[in-house]
This record gives C-alpha cells, structure tokens and sequence, in this order.
C-alpha cells in the first residue's frame, strides 16, 4: 500500500476537475503543483522512496509539469489566464545550490574536519572539568556541551560522539541506578534541543532561512540572540525533569575522560579555521559578509591545505543537502505558482483567535514531526505558513510572518515523544538501556 497511495492519489487529483474540489479558479500551473505537493505529503510520510529521494523526485516533476521548459504539449496551446504561471527552469535547477545549501555544507566541513582532528571529543573532555564530580551537575555539563556542538555539527554526529563519551560515564553506575536512563536520554534531548540555537543546528533552520529574507532577514548573530536562550530555558527544564523522575543514587563519580589536543600544523589550522568561523558568523554587521559567504571559508581552506580529502568528501551528509534542497524547491513551486494562498484561503483564518492559530500551528508541526522527518515536516508546513503569516491581518500583533514560521520551526525540533522520531532518539534507543515507554 504503501508505493500504491503515494501515486493514486497525486493521480486522481491531477485527473479530478478543480470545480468538483471547490478550486474552481485554480490554473493549470497550480493544479499541476497541488499533484506534486500531494505526492510530497504521501512520500515523506509513507516513505516508498527514501526521502532524500523524494526531494529530487519532487525537482525533477516541477521541471516537468510546471516549468517554462516543461513538456511542449502541458504549456502551449492554452490562454495565458488558463495556463497560470510557469516557473523558470533556471530557478528550479538553483535549489541544488541555493545559499541555504551552501551554509549546511560549510558546517559539514567544520564538523568533518572537528572529528578527523579530535577537536570535538578534546573541547568536550575540557568543558567538563568545571562540572565537577557531582553526577547531577556532570549530566548537566553533558547536556551543555551536546547542545553547543549541535548547533554546528549535524544532531547525529554529536549524539555519537556523546554517546561514545558517555559509555565509560555509565560504567560508574550501577546496573539498577535509575540515573543510567536519565544520562542515556539527557544526550539526544539536548541534541535536539541544541540545533535550534544556530541557523545551520539543524536542517528545519535551513529551511526557515528560505523564508526569513526581506524584512524578514535574519542573520547568523540574530537567529542566536534568541535561539540559545531559548534553548538555555528548555536544556534547564529538561535537565530538571530528567534529574526529578531518574535521581542519581550516587553523590560521587570519578569521572576521567582521556585524551590529548592534536599538535600537528593541520590541527592547529583546524582550530584556527573552526573559531575564526564562528566568530566571522557571529560578527558579520561589523565586517559586513553574511553567513552564506563565510560558510565558504572551511571549505575553501580545508580542501586547498588537503585537511579533507576526497575521501572525506564522501562522508557528508548528501542525502541531508538534497533533502534541503527539494524543500526549497517545493516551497518555491507552491509561492511562485500562487498555490500557498490559494490554500491558505480555503481555511478561514480571519474567523480564528491568532493566538489559536499559532497553537494550531504548532500543534500540527509536533504530531507530523512525531512521525516523519522533521525536515520533511519543515519543506510542507513552512512555505504554507509564510503564505499565512503574511496575509492574515490578526498575526501582526504577535510577530507575523517572521514569528510564526520561528515557532513551526522549533516544533519541528522539539518532536521527541518517539525513539523513531528523531536520528539522536533512534541512536539512543539503539543502546539497549531504554524502554520504549
């Protein structure tokens, strides 16, 4: 069933006349793309295809159906009014190497280049000293450090890396010690949690970044002014409520994590390209370069000194930059065709509380990112609440377009009910030491 729906129904829909679905003035352009956004719903929620797959699935038939070169005979022949707009192929072809894209992949070459040379596990082995011996306050610097290395490595390479951490924290306890299971969880949650600090923390900020431009721009230092202590208040929270419900018996731990600093020239360009990174992303309305050319600087310098080889090259993460991309791709689709507001429409928002909306907003992005990939849930829900934010009057007063797709964003993230939910939840689950309830 699950390769028979995802085509039935995009099917139907193409063949169903827009009258009988109370679309009567919807062009062919959007109707075409109603098909292919159906098929985007069906595939990341069913998953027939993998869902990088999907994405460049879902380029390949706006090339084909809704693009100025489209087949011949879907674009001639019909009344301008009739036919709708069609989207220049150019435009299309761009989301392989839309900026957004260009931000991931400097971060995947700065967490590449941190593991390869150890800087990530030697920060995290120094930035534990201070937490001392408390196994209270160590689970804290655990959560800390996992939560700033997610905002510039991928969620999953940090809960590895933690986890790997983690392993000999564990042998301290004993077997019956409630606190194994909140040291276990505390890792992923606060992966999840840490991502939405950065705009590059977690592929659903990508995504937002497509639609925070205009007066709407954000910038790198911007996103972190109110991304960290958001993710400051939630890491407490969490951390409170694991030490509550998974109290450590232990007063005491030994904790020693070994290890030494890499000294050799290329480790030392590591550092220096890894700092000078973030501190260029973080200053960027001194020095007047936005984050989308600074991300290039890792992979210039690291590629030119042979830091990264080709071998490296074939550890990024494609499959996340072509995800990325196909969301872009769609959301520009459903914007240019006029599709998003034509949908928007069909609900009538201007009856409904604003406040109820952004519940419902947030709400819905929980329950799909539960289930399907948070990214996948960002590439459907963001373009239709850009739509939302910028035409419904009553949002205003809360932050409009802006504010409504930040909330449906950190949703995305904050889906972690599942061990399936999010890679962080599956790894952990993976252990062996946590029930599923």
């Amino acid at each position: 069933m699950k390769y028979l729906i995802p085509l039935a129904i995009p099917i139907t829909l193409w063949l169903t006349p827009p009258e009988m679905m109370g679309l009567s003035d919807l062009t062919l352009v959007q109707h075409r793309m109603l098909m292919i956004f159906s098929l985007a719903v069906l595939c990341w929620i069913l998953e027939p295809i993998p869902i990088f797959a999907t994405s460049v699935f879902l380029i390949f038939m706006e090339l084909l159906l809704v693009s100025n070169k489209s087949v011949i005979w879907l674009r001639q022949g019909f009344e301008e009014h009739q036919l709708g707009v069609l989207l220049p192929y150019e435009e299309l072809l761009k989301s392989f190497a839309s900026p957004i894209i260009m931000l991931f992949l400097g971060g995947f070459f700065l967490a590449i280049a941190a593991t390869k040379y150890r800087l990530d596990r030697n920060l995290a082995r120094v930035l534990l000293l201070p937490f001392g011996n408390n196994p209270r306050f160590v689970m804290l610097g655990l959560m800390l450090i996992t939560a700033v290395f997610s905002m510039f490595m991928s969620n999953t390479a940090t809960t590895a890396l933690m986890l790997a951490i983690l392993a000999p924290v564990l042998n301290l306890f004993h077997p019956e010690d409630p606190a194994r299971v909140g040291f276990i969880l505390s890792i992923p949650l606060a992966a999840n949690i840490g991502g939405v600090g950065t705009p590059i923390g977690t592929p659903p900020n990508a995504v937002a970044m497509k639609y925070l431009t205009g007066d709407n721009a954000i910038s790198f230092s911007e996103w972190m002014t109110f991304g960290i202590p958001f993710a400051l208040l939630l890491l407490s929270v969490t951390w409170l409520l694991l030490i509550f419900f998974n109290p450590p018996r232990e007063r005491h731990m030994n904790l020693i994590i070994e290890g030494s600093f890499m000294s050799s020239w290329k480790a030392w360009v590591v550092y220096f390209i890894f700092a000078s990174t973030i501190l260029l992303w973080l200053s960027g309305k001194w020095h007047g370069l936005n984050s989308y050319v600074v991300a290039m600087l890792p992979v210039f310098v690291f590629l030119a000194t042979r830091i990264l080889t080709k071998d490296d090259l074939k550890l990024l993460s494609w499959d996340v930059l072509w995800l990325i991309s196909g969301g872009i791709a769609l959301g520009y689709g459903l914007e240019e065709t006029g599709l998003s507001r034509v949908l928007i429409e069909q609900v009538p928002f201007s009856h409904l509380d604003p406040l109820l909306i952004v519940f419902s907003a947030t709400v819905l992005a929980l329950l799909m990112s539960t289930f399907i990939s948070n990214t996948a849930t960002a590439n459907l829900l963001l373009p239709l609440m850009a739509a939302l934010g910028s035409s419904e009057p009553g949002l205003q007063a809360l932050g409009g377009e802006m504010m409504l797709i930040i909330v449906v964003t950190f949703s995305c993230s904050f889906a972690m009910a599942l061990p399936v939910s999010t890679p962080p939840n599956a790894m952990a689950f993976a252990t062996g030491l946590l029930p599923s309830s």
